[in-house]
């Protein structure tokens, strides 16, 4: 296991040393992008307001705060990962299409998202869940957001980010799918184990 820091843009050889389980911290442009905004590009076609070749973007939902007397300037209270599954029918033409070379979020992704990430050179990150504070202290300021009539969860915010993380690499640029390894070693320990249990414990009909 590793650990590294990678700054935007990021460059494809900052990746495919990477493997799953290696911590990754990140400096530079940081955008979130979940639900409605893969949508927008994939599905209805709209040209995305940033530029997101060599980004990271974060499956998230934050709660933003307009600063007093600096309308359109934001500070960042919370903001922590969503479940990254939903994204999951768009991730690889999204990838594909964006450019964008760090997704981090909530949970895995299937494999889809696996073979976008090692034909375009990506990597899918995991941030530990219930770290949204932590999150957002991670975040040096907000530059801007677009879309805004998406909503403040679904909206795009461009954040400026100083070693964000941990974020724990589960899909890497060889293929290898952290969480779909994790299940299959599961599944291999999991009938000897249910049979032991069996043997000590008891219930009603």
């Amino acid at each position: 296991m590793k650990t590294k820091i990678i700054s935007t843009p990021i460059q494809n050889e900052d990746l495919e040393k990477l493997e799953i389980g290696d911590i990754v911290y990140l400096d530079g442009y940081l955008i979130t992008a979940r639900d409605d905004v893969h949508q927008r590009l994939i599905k209805q076609h709209k040209e995305l307001p940033v530029d997101l070749a060599g980004m990271a973007i974060f499956h998230a939902g934050p709660i933003m705060q307009e600063l007093e007397g600096q309308k359109g300037k934001y500070k960042v209270i919370s903001i922590g990962p969503t479940t990254s599954m939903r994204m999951e029918k768009y991730e690889k033409d999204f990838i594909s299409q964006t450019g964008v070379k760090v997704i981090i979020g909530k949970g895995g992704m299937g494999e889809s998202t696996v073979k976008g990430c090692q034909k375009h050179k990506a990597i899918h990150t995991v941030f530990p869940g219930g770290c949204a504070v932590l999150a957002a202290n991670c975040v040096e300021y907000v530059e801007r957001v677009e879309w805004l009539d998406l909503g403040m969860p679904e909206a795009m915010w461009v954040m400026r980010v100083k070693e964000f993380g941990p974020l724990i690499v589960s899909i890497d640029t060889k293929g290898q799918n952290l969480f779909e390894i994790n299940k299959g070693e599961f599944n291999i320990k999991k009938d000897s184990v249910l049979e032991e249990i069996c043997q000590h414990v008891d219930y009603l009909d």
